[in-house]
């Protein structure tokens, strides 16, 4: 039988080795896996973390090696590529940072050298080379050896296990089709089980690769609700002699994605609300425990999520089994993101066969993604267009149980050939953050569903950044948690009232690294998170989010790390999935209000003194604390460095423009398009008055816009995003020393001089 053994342990590294070692490496830093290079520099800001080639080497004696005639080593995770040596002779290369591979091994020595080359250098081939989170480097995720005999089931083919079940639903029962995979299969035999409750209910013999049972009165896999998982095993008879087995739950259950009525599950509606999720964690990047998967996936339950969209590469095996028995329903997809690239057509192959190889058997994987955003630069490249249709075909020929998606970004035209390759369609949408009003969502997606009322369309992408900054006014674009609560608020409202969206992600559960990116007042880091980097908070959107999925009761007092106000009177906002909530002032209270539409109830309270709130819902309460100051507390306002100006710096006189109004309202005025004309010719003197020779990136929130092509089908979705921007924002997107604040004050004393009427 096989036997499997981890060799995380005991491995020397090295960033400034050339070349594979001739012998073990004693001088090197000792460590153990997982580990990335990268969890430091990939979370501090600049851009500037190393991505280059690393080594890693380790001895492994012949006795520590598992039992078998053959023996391959397994890598579930090393980004983004990599060789793999055995005693100083290549065995395997590996392009694609977030799957399995394996290597098989020839040659046992009494003492072997393991050492692995790791490359996440730029390059235009492998994917994902331009996008808004760190591209982590180093071996992430564990490394094994597996022991098997000569006659096995099959290692070789994409990391995949070897067996696959495909379940269909017949009435109340189940039709199951197990097939298996061997490397040799003359002279072999296969005794088959389906397995529930840990009982046998099924079995068969045969010297078929492929058997069909059938599961009378079958136990569904029904969500989050009822997640029943069935265990299919497998087991190698070679001259009477069992010689190797395997096994993989699965799921029964069926779907539909209606243009009407959204997902369905087992013939019943089935809305799904949930979230996106990046991996990554403080200083250990990518290089997860199994614990923190398991963190992870309880604060997305709490949350009452019933989705999970994996963004943008594929997760962890200990994480997809989670979710397995979770009930969450997944869109597992490749890191084919942001900028398509002509000679990276084939690790878009591979790394999909690889996804759909690995993940077959997952229950809770529904739809397989193409892509995210890779129309950036437009969506009009017939070669961008063949590489989506192939992947498309790809998929439904090797997985012909699931539908395809894809995240499409605003700017994309509705009417793209690009979009409409797809089963269903997602949009990334951020109204209301970057540019336009949060009141913009609903409609733009009524009018794609007007238009093609035939195609399922959802939202992959929403949301906006907030850090522990407060404020009683809440602005787009202020980074306050305040009008995150805010934003999520408007867009649950929207959701809800639209059925037909597919289903619905917020970007993203826990703020991620970036480090391409400088906003908010923390470098390196895309805050847009309901959780904080660490786990350790939970922001106010996350509880808006709890009231609304969530059934079991709750109640949240909102902006509990604001308390010092200078308002006298004040607003107070409280979620709750309650019937009736009674807000306390100094055990004085402030009124009882009855849950109408939504969970969120408003109150305005007296600001006197220091002023105790608690909140209640039957015998469920939440507590704070509000202190009446005379002026604004500084540890509340975001402390804006480089080109941003803070607020008193800003000249605006009454009934004239300022960097404090948006484009649209500018726009909106014969005098604000004069003001236009004028900045754009001062602004085009600074620019060409810098520095001569230097070839620079084009940066917009991280990512290189530098070749981007503006298309006329683009130009509407830009307007649209960019007319509800201030022109101060505008600055922030750009990026930090684009501009002086000189520069940037000398644009808002033009917009002085226009007339608003």
């Amino acid at each position: 039988m096989r036997t499997i053994n981890k060799i995380n342990a005991g491995w020397a590294f090295s960033s400034e080795a050339k070349s594979v070692p001739a012998s073990y490496p004693a001088e090197w830093t000792q460590l153990d896996l997982p580990y990335t290079w990268n969890g430091k520099d990939g979370q501090d800001g600049g851009n500037d973390y190393y991505r280059g080639t690393c080594y890693f080497a380790k001895t492994i004696k012949a006795d520590e090696l598992p039992e078998g005639a053959v023996r391959y080593l397994q890598f579930d995770g090393v980004n983004s590529s990599c060789e793999v040596f055995w005693n100083g002779k290549s065995i395997t290369k590996h392009d694609g940072g977030y799957s399995t591979f394996r290597a098989k091994i020839d040659e046992v020595k009494d003492e072997n050298l393991l050492t692995v080359a790791v490359d996440n250098t730029p390059n235009d081939r492998v994917y994902p080379q331009n996008a808004d989170f760190t591209f982590y480097g180093g071996i992430y995720r564990d490394v094994s050896v597996i022991g098997v005999p000569e006659k096995h089931f099959d290692l070789d083919y994409y990391g995949a296990p070897g067996i696959m079940v495909t379940p269909e639903i017949k009435g109340k029962d189940a039709e199951v089709e197990v097939k298996v995979f061997i490397n040799d299969d003359k002279d072999c035999k296969v005794k088959y089980e389906i397995i529930a409750d840990g009982e046998v209910i099924a079995s068969k013999t045969d010297d078929d690769d492929d058997v069909d049972f059938t599961i009378e009165n079958v136990h569904l896999w029904d969500g989050i609700d009822d997640p029943y998982l069935y265990t299919a095993k497998a087991t190698l008879i070679v001259d009477g002699e069992e010689v190797d087995e395997i096994s993989t739950r699965f799921g029964c259950r069926s779907f539909k994605i209606d243009p009407e009525k959204g997902f369905i599950l087992n013939g019943r509606e089935y809305p799904l609300r949930g979230v996106s999720r990046h991996q990554d964690r403080p200083d250990i990047g990518n290089a997860l425990l199994p614990e923190h998967h398991k963190e992870d996936l309880d604060l997305i339950l709490e949350m009452g999520a019933n989705t999970i969209r994996l963004a943008h590469y594929q997760h962890s095996q200990v994480f997809y089994d989670l979710c397995d028995e979770a009930g969450l329903v997944l869109w597992a997809e490749i890191p084919y993101i942001s900028r398509h690239m002509p000679n990276g057509y084939d690790n878009t192959i591979s790394q999909m066969k690889e996804l759909i190889s690995q993940n077959y058997n997952h229950a809770s994987i529904f739809v397989w993604g193409l892509s995210n955003e890779i129309t950036i630069a437009g969506a009009d490249d017939p070669h961008l267009i063949k590489n989506h249709k192939e992947l498309n075909e790809l998929c439904h020929k090797m997985d012909k149980t699931r539908l395809t998606t894809i995240a499409s970004v605003t700017m994309c035209s509705i009417d793209s050939e690009y979009v409409h390759i797809s089963d269903v369609l997602s949009y990334n949408h951020y109204y209301g953050w970057y540019g336009g009003t949060t009141d913009m969502n609903g409609p733009w997606f009524d009018n794609f569903h007007a238009k093609y009322p035939n195609k399922p369309i959802g939202i992959s992408e929403y949301g906006c950044e907030a850090l522990n900054w407060h404020t009683s006014d809440p602005v787009q674009g202020d980074y306050t948690e305040e009008y995150q609560s805010y934003y999520h608020e408007e867009l649950i409202k929207q959701i809800a009232e639209r059925p037909y969206l597919w289903a619905t992600h917020v970007w993203n559960m826990f703020d991620f690294a970036a480090d391409a990116r400088a906003e908010g007042g923390e470098n390196g880091m895309n805050h847009k998170g309901l959780v904080t980097f660490d786990r350790k908070y939970k922001k106010d959107s996350f509880y808006a989010y709890q009231a609304w999925l969530s059934k079991k009761p709750m109640i949240h007092l909102c902006s509990k790390r604001y308390i010092d106000r200078v308002e006298d009177v004040t607003k107070v906002t409280v979620y709750s999935n309650c019937d009736e909530v009674e807000l306390f002032a100094n055990g004085v209270s402030v009124g009882k209000q009855t849950k109408g539409k939504y969970p969120f109830f408003y109150f305005d309270v007296k600001n006197e003194g220091e002023t105790t709130l608690v909140a209640k819902a039957g015998d469920l309460e939440d507590s704070g604390v509000i202190r009446k100051v005379d002026t604004p507390n500084e540890a509340y306002i975001m402390k804006e460095e480089g080109q941003v100006i803070n607020w008193f710096e800003i000249n605006t006189p009454d009934g004239r423009f300022s960097i404090n109004d948006t484009i649209g309202d500018i726009l909106s005025t014969m005098s604000g398009k004069l003001a236009a004309v004028k900045i754009a010719l001062f602004l085009k003197k600074a620019m060409s008055s810098g520095k001569k020779g230097e070839k620079g990136k084009a940066e917009v929130a991280g990512f290189d816009i530098s070749g981007v092509k503006v298309t006329k089908s683009m130009l509407k979705g830009l307007y649209d995003m960019a007319s509800g921007f201030t022109v101060k924002r505008v600055f922030t997107m750009i990026g930090n020393g684009k501009f002086t604040k000189e520069q940037i004050l000398e644009v808002n004393a033009i917009l002085n001089k226009a007339k608003k009427k």
